[in-house]
């Protein structure tokens, strides 16, 4: 059995009997709780394996693993689901998952004026070129377990479809990990999504909803549209935390990942910087860094820094209304910290422009227990990031991707060794 928690309410959901995405409590109204569902228990001293799948390397710290085993699957069928998604990924994005670089790039640094070491974690080189499919996977995996081991979770799966909402980098990889598990794929995007990346859907078999922002309508069209396609049965395959908390453990690999190469070369830096839109993969950095502390992997915290464009920033306001507020009050209160931007979001960095942080309330806490804060940079900053990373480094990221860089360019200040995430390559 692997229970799931709601941070919120305190909702308790046995992951085999019943799916845990959704807090059962969310959808009832007349509350102002923040709810998102998470693992109630972690994995006690897990082993780290030899291999260079991350989905198997850290197997033993992902809830839907301990699940199969739970389950009465033996560890050897778990590799088996892995190893067949990855021949189907192989043959169908030219890659699988494997444990992605992260280097020192010194002549970044020199050239935005950083004085120490500024380590730059690749993930352009990923399944469908970004980290968001490491999210997916980690969703695909739980389903996969539910079907291999006739879970009641799992009852009549395959009848639904999957669906999500984004602009690009996530509707790909949802639309290549769902393309191997053989899964149909309904994909919510903006009318200004990129002409490849509609052709790249297509091309995979995901149905297309174009989304335009309707008059008097507040928040993101597209997650709107989401939302009544998982209110009329679909599976909710995105990477929002409030629709589907599962989807952050996934992306905890990325911060296993490094948190085993600082561990390697014996430095922890002084400061993270993490573009922030959704709030995924903060939320999944803060979670995975905070369990490789606790487990020894890491001998203290960076401090996190959240990165938001002024065009859209969100969770940076409600940072500042969070001064002197507890969090669990916070979390209780959520409309008086957290609402959707006012205005149509414009940015270089496109891809962070979410009107809501939907995972605010994990990157709050991670940057409280680090000693981080939220740092909001202008399109100047945003657009030297993107030209220094691909003048100075063989990385061929995208403007959402050296986002982070950004924060740096804004905060130099904040410490001798700095870390970013380059997270999604130029189309």
């Amino acid at each position: 059995m692997v229970m799931f928690r709601c941070h919120g309410c305190g909702a308790e959901v046995d992951a085999g009997v019943r799916l845990a995405f959704r807090c059962p409590n969310s959808s009832l109204g007349g509350d102002d709780v923040d709810h998102v569902l998470a693992v109630k228990s972690e994995a006690p001293s897990p082993s780290i394996g030899n291999e260079t799948d991350p989905f198997l390397r850290y197997r033993a710290w992902l809830s839907p693993y301990r699940l199969a085993r739970s389950s009465g699957l033996a560890d050897s069928a778990w590799g088996d689901l892995v190893g067949q998604l990855d021949q189907a990924l192989t043959a169908i994005d030219g890659r699988g998952f494997r444990v992605t670089p992260m280097a020192d790039q010194r002549p970044l640094a020199e050239a935005i004026g950083l004085p120490g070491a500024l380590w730059v974690k690749d993930e352009t080189h990923n399944v469908s070129g970004s980290h968001k499919a490491r999210h997916l996977m980690g969703v695909m995996l739980y389903l996969r377990i539910l079907e291999a081991a006739r879970l009641p979770a799992g009852e009549n799966l395959r009848a639904r479809r999957l669906a999500i909402a984004s602009c690009g980098n996530a509707a790909l990889a949802a639309a290549v990990v769902a393309r191997a598990a053989e899964w149909p794929l309904d994909v919510f995007i903006p009318p200004d999504a990129d002409m490849s990346v509609k052709a790249r859907l297509k091309e995979l078999g995901a149905q297309i909803t174009i989304c335009d922002r309707r008059s008097g309508e507040a928040g993101d069209p597209c997650y709107l549209r989401f939302r009544e396609a998982v209110a009329s049965g679909a599976i909710p395959f995105g990477v929002q935390g409030t629709d589907n908390g599962l989807a952050i453990e996934g992306g905890r690999t990325l911060a296993f990942e490094m948190a085993e190469e600082f561990s390697r070369v014996g430095t922890v830096p002084d400061a993270l910087f993490v573009q922030v839109g959704g709030g995924a993969l903060a939320s999944a950095l803060a979670q995975g860094l905070a369990l490789a502390h606790a487990n020894g992997l890491l001998s203290s915290l960076p401090k996190l820094f959240a990165v938001q464009t002024a065009g859209c920033a969100p969770l940076a306001r409600a940072w500042e209304r969070l001064s002197g507020v507890d969090l669990p009050t916070a979390v209780r209160t959520r409309s008086q910290f957290m609402w959707p931007w006012e205005t149509t979001p414009v940015s270089l960095a496109h891809g962070i422009l979410d009107d809501e942080t939907y995972d605010w309330w994990s990157i709050a806490e991670g940057m409280r227990a680090s000693g981080g804060s939220t740092v909001v940079v202008d399109e100047t900053q945003v657009s030297a990031a993107h030209k220094a990373g691909r003048l100075h480094t063989d990385i061929v990221a995208s403007a959402t991707g050296t986002a982070g860089l950004a924060g740096v360019i804004a905060k130099p200040e904040a410490g001798k060794q700095i870390a970013v995430i380059f997270s999604g390559i130029e189309r």
